[in-house]
Formats: C-alpha cells, sequence, structure tokens
C-alpha cells in the first residue's frame, strides 16, 4: 500500500484527479513536473520531478528539508535545527530531517510559459504521516472544515495591486548575491497619477497582455486588468471563489506573474512600498462572504429594507473590527507594509467600517436583497500569505458571531472615528498577536510561537541595518 492510500491523505476528488493524471503522463504530454508548497511566507518552494518519475511521487511523496519551515523572508534558518527537537520542541525536525511532499492533483495544471511543464501544489506530511503543524495550508484548510460544520463556506474575491517595471540592470555579478541580495535596476513603464486611463492603460498593454495570455491559460479566473494610480502600478481581479481556491489562486498568481515577467525582461514585485521615486504603495483588497451550504445563498445579504447586512453578517463584521489589531501580522506580515497606513489616504489606519468607504478598514458593499452583499477589507498588503489572511478572517468573523458582537454605526469620516487604530510597525503587530488569547486558541500557541519566533527574527534583523534615514539625519549634524 502507497504511503498516501496507507495514511488516507486524499479525498474521493484527489484520487480520480490523479489517475487522470497517470494517463496524462502515460500519454507522454509532459517532460517535467514541479511540486510546491507555500512556506510560512507563502512562497511556492519545492522540486521539479522528471515526468516518469511523477507516479511514484503521486504514491510517496517526495522529500524535502524541514528548514524550509525555518526561515524568514531573507531565506535565512533562524532556527537552532541542529540542536534537540530542532529550535521547534519536535523530534521530526531535528537535524534538518525530511518532511514529505504530498502532491494534491485537483491542482495540476501545465504551464503555458513552460513548454510541457506541469505543476502540482502539495501538502506536507512527517514521514509517519502525521500532519506538520506549521503548514499554513493545512492550518487554513482545517479553518474551513470547521466552517463548513456550521454550515457554511468562505467565498471570496481578489483585488491584487503591485508593480511592473522593465529590468535595466539585473545585478547578476557575484558581489550582488546574499540573503537577501541586490534587487534588480529598474525603469518604470508609465507616469503615474493618471488613473485608469485608457493612455496609460496602453502603454502597459504588451506586458499585461503577456500576463494575460498565460494566467488565463493556468485556467485562473481572471476578471479585469486595470491602470492603478501610481507610476508602473496596476491592479488584476479575480471571480470570487469557495474555500482553498482563492488562497490556492494567490499564491499561483503571484509566482506566475514574476516568472512570466522575469521571462519577458520585466520585473514584477509584490511588495507594498518600493523605495523608488514616485511610486505608491499597493494593496490587497479581499472580497468576503459566507455562503449557506444547504441553499447556496449569500448569508450576508439583508432580507430587510432597513438593514444593508443580514444580522450574522453584523456580528462577522463586528468580529474582524474587534481582532483587527491582532489579525493585522497576517494581514500585512512585512515590515514595509506598514507604510502603507496613512490618514486621509485610500488606506485604512484604524478599525472601522464604512458603507461603500474606500478609506476605512471594511468596505460594506451591496444593497438589500441584493446576492452580492460582502465586506471588502482594505487592510491587507499584496505579500500576504493568503491561507493565514482568509483564516485570520474567518476565525474573527466567528468569534463575533458566537459573541453577538456589534460592530457599531459606519464611519463616515474614517480618519477621524474614534476607533482602535492598526498597528503602526510590524514589531507593534507581532506584538499585539503574541498577546492575544484568541488566536493563540483558535490556531493553536504551537503555531502561534512558531510565527512570532520567526517574525522577530526578521525584525531583528532590520533594527541592525543601518538606513539612508539614520546616515542622512545623524552624519552630518552630530
Amino acid at each position: 500500500m502507497s504511503f498516501v492510500a496507507r495514511h488516507g491523505l486524499w479525498s474521493q476528488a484527489q484520487e480520480q484527479a490523479a489517475a487522470e493524471l497517470r494517463r496524462s503522463l502515460a500519454a507522454g504530454h509532459l517532460d517535467t513536473v514541479r511540486l510546491s508548497f507555500a512556506d510560512q511566507h507563502g512562497v511556492l518552494r519545492g522540486k521539479t520531478l522528471i515526468a516518469s518519475e511523477v507516479d511514484g511521487a503521486l504514491d510517496s511523496g517526495c522529500t524535502v528539508t524541514t528548514t524550509l519551515l525555518a526561515k524568514d523572508t531573507s531565506h535565512r534558518t533562524v532556527y537552532p535545527v541542529f540542536t534537540a527537537g530542532g529550535g521547534f520542541g519536535m523530534q521530526e525536525m531535528e537535524g534538518a530531517a525530511d518532511v514529505i511532499l504530498v502532491p494534491d492533483p485537483t491542482t495540476f495544471r501545465v504551464l503555458p510559459w513552460a513548454p510541457r511543464t506541469g505543476w502540482m501544489l502539495c501538502d506536507l506530511a512527517f514521514s509517519h504521516g502525521g500532519p506538520v503543524p506549521f503548514s499554513t495550508r493545512d492550518l487554513y484548510r482545517s479553518v474551513v472544515e470547521r466552517l463548513a460544520g456550521r454550515g457554511y463556506d468562505f467565498m471570496a474575491g481578489l483585488e491584487v495591486e503591485f508593480h511592473i517595471f522593465r529590468i535595466e540592470q539585473a545585478k547578476m555579478a557575484p558581489h550582488h548575491a546574499g540573503q537577501p541580495g541586490e534587487p534588480p535596476d529598474v525603469s518604470i513603464l508609465t507616469h503615474g497619477f493618471q488613473y485608469l486611463t485608457e493612455q496609460r492603460y496602453d502603454q502597459l498593454e504588451p506586458v499585461l497582455e503577456i500576463i494575460r495570455q498565460n494566467v488565463v491559460g493556468l485556467g485562473l479566473p481572471l476578471r479585469s486588468m486595470e491602470v492603478e494610480y501610481g507610476p508602473s502600478q496596476c491592479e488584476f481581479t479575480f471571480r470570487p471563489g469557495i474555500g482553498l481556491e482563492p488562497a490556492d489562486l494567490m499564491v499561483l498568481f503571484r509566482s506566475a506573474v514574476k516568472q512570466i515577467c522575469r521571462r519577458h525582461g520585466y520585473h514584477a514585485t509584490f511588495m507594498c512600498r518600493p523605495k523608488i521615486p514616485n511610486v505608491i504603495s499597493s494593496g490587497w483588497h479581499l472580497h468576503q462572504s459566507l455562503v449557506g451550504r444547504a441553499d447556496g445563498a449569500n448569508a450576508f445579504m439583508s432580507r430587510r429594507d432597513d438593514q444593508l447586512l443580514s444580522p450574522l453578517a453584523r456580528r462577522y463584521l463586528a468580529g474582524l473590527l474587534h481582532h483587527a489589531r491582532a489579525a493585522t501580522v497576517f494581514t500585512t506580515p512585512t515590515i514595509n507594509g506598514y507604510k502603507r497606513y496613512r490618514s486621509y489616504s485610500l488606506a485604512p489606519d484604524r478599525a472601522v467600517w464604512g458603507r461603500d468607504n474606500r478609506g476605512v478598514m471594511i468596505r460594506v458593499l451591496g444593497e438589500p436583497h441584493s446576492p452580492a452583499t460582502r465586506l471588502e477589507n482594505r487592510v491587507g498588503e499584496p505579500a500576504a500569505n493568503p491561507y493565514l489572511y482568509m483564516a485570520a478572517q474567518i476565525l474573527s468573523g466567528l468569534d463575533g458571531i458566537d459573541r453577538d458582537l456589534e460592530p457599531g454605526p459606519s464611519a463616515d469620516t474614517p480618519y477621524e472615528t474614534e476607533a482602535p487604530l492598526l498597528p503602526k510597525s510590524l514589531a507593534e503587530a507581532v506584538q499585539a498577536l503574541d498577546d492575544d488569547p484568541f488566536f493563540h486558541e483558535a490556531m493553536g500557541s504551537k503555531f502561534i510561537d512558531y510565527y512570532v519566533y520567526i517574525k522577530n527574527a526578521e525584525i531583528a534583523r532590520f533594527q541592525a541595518e543601518v538606513t539612508d534615514w539614520e546616515h542622512r539625519e545623524y552624519f552630518d549634524s552630530f
């Protein structure tokens, strides 16, 4: 019996998808298949297998080192992996031991930009078949299943801003390498501040068309491509999906865009606020609602003319606001992302909601009796791990439902309304999470302690660096 079958790691749908993939492999349609998993930062990692080896990997998985779970955003291993328990307090993680990539055949795709190359998203398992507690996709799946047990599915639509630049100097000399390496020198593709103008779109169209063809070729449910506010900035939106689908979509979309652009001499970045003159911050707005599993109806839709949201939606919204500070590390996990939170801008600075207001944290969209009713969380940055972002939303919302919380009135002047301020730095956000008993219980202290440790390692490296600001501020004056 295979490893996957012995430990019951696949559903019936995955078994069927695996059988179809085996037939495609036998027909010789592929040369290689990439096996990828989303790490703690939402970055895809994995291995590429020769097509003839994939059949065995479907049965037995593929090994990778557990140190991939011990790295910060510079790809440095920050846990003492060669100590007892590997720094995690777990024997399975000692000594850079292996973990098993278990392919999810339902995610299989052929990459349009890489001829005869397949791709599959994977889950993680220990060699004894047990789950890896630091797998964010597994964590999110457990939250989605918890929600399903209460009769609802999570529906999410993605609205993602990012930048595309032309590479002028790739910085590939040996002295440019490091942890991290030097980023490329780039030039902008358009001037900015002509939001949604057709002229600016036409200047970006050549590269956007390359991306569109490949994204559609992947089967991703693309809806629109737009010119955003700043230089070389654009926005892609996608049809709403259920459960794992929108989170899987986001990790694949980001990775695909970066690969496609690089192959054509461009650099795409989902960094929130690049240090490039006149460039504007990018956000990731997450549209969300709950759908009844029994009837498929939008549970956020009000059935009364005098109410914008259903009672369940109001309590869910209140939960998002109540847990906003502690959840911010999941929506905005980088030091750079906090440069976006500015008063009187198109980004929030406090936990408030409003009806169709772009200055609030939660923008309520829809009308009474409208099946399109939803909540748009505007707090996120496009570099966020989607599994953690969405899991934190569901858990916060469910707590609001369970405790009958009320969100208060609409904040029509969002930057003047009295409300808890969002963290102003990653350090403040990490501390808010670490101090919050709700997420320790809802996600498990083992995971929260793990994530806090990694983010604190990232913060410590930042604090040890001398910045341009410090040098300009003090070098001449003192």
